[in-house]
């Protein structure tokens, strides 16, 4: 495998928007493979709203199981306790050396990128794809890392996982934003329920 397309998040829960810019910035940049990375203990998201580390990462399984080019990794959960990019893509560097990285990124996280830990360093680590919805743009993001990403468009899909736990908590339907198998997990687990 030459060419890895990396997706980390807390994936809470995994939906179809994420499998969606997925396939087409894997599609878009000609990518091997694409590892989803479920994180531990997200970094910037300290919320009790957060399902277990193995449900999440269980969920994102059963969503990314129907297409060969999608893989998942434990890597973060393996490494317990905080999860951040650049300890990720350092491991990442050993296990596939000889691979480029691409990480996958969507444009209201990369805004944020002045808050990671090392920016600097994880920008060398990695090529970074900025996953591009209509309506969006780059204004948020600092100047000084503008010329360390690329953008790549991909098809806007206005679903968010904060949407989808407030759906569950009051009952209504979330069929058709997250894939089938993901739907009954959380139903059986009891996920997202007050």
């Amino acid at each position: 495998m030459d060419r890895l397309g990396i997706l980390g998040g807390t994936f809470n829960p995994i939906h179809i928007a994420h499998l969606l810019v997925a396939e087409q910035v894997a599609e878009a940049r000609r990518l091997d493979k694409v590892l989803f990375i479920p994180a531990c203990i997200p970094p910037h998201k300290d919320s009790p709203d957060v399902a277990p580390a193995e449900d999440r990462y269980r969920m994102t399984e059963l969503a990314t199981e129907s297409n060969p080019r999608f893989e998942v990794s434990s890597i973060e959960l393996d490494r317990s306790g905080r999860s951040f990019t650049k300890d990720t893509l350092r491991e990442l560097r050993q296990s596939y050396s000889g691979a480029e990285l691409f990480y996958i990124v969507g444009s209201d996280a990369v805004a944020e990128l002045s808050t990671w830990r090392e920016p600097e360093l994880v920008l060398r680590l990695a090529y970074f794809l900025v996953a591009m919805r209509p309506g969006h743009d780059l204004t948020r993001l600092e100047d000084r890392f503008r010329d360390s990403v690329e953008v790549v468009h991909v098809s806007g899909l206005d679903i968010s996982s904060t949407e989808i736990r407030e759906r569950v908590r009051k009952g209504l339907s979330i069929k058709y934003l997250v894939p089938e198998k993901v739907e009954q997990y959380i139903a059986q687990r009891g996920l997202y329920r007050p």
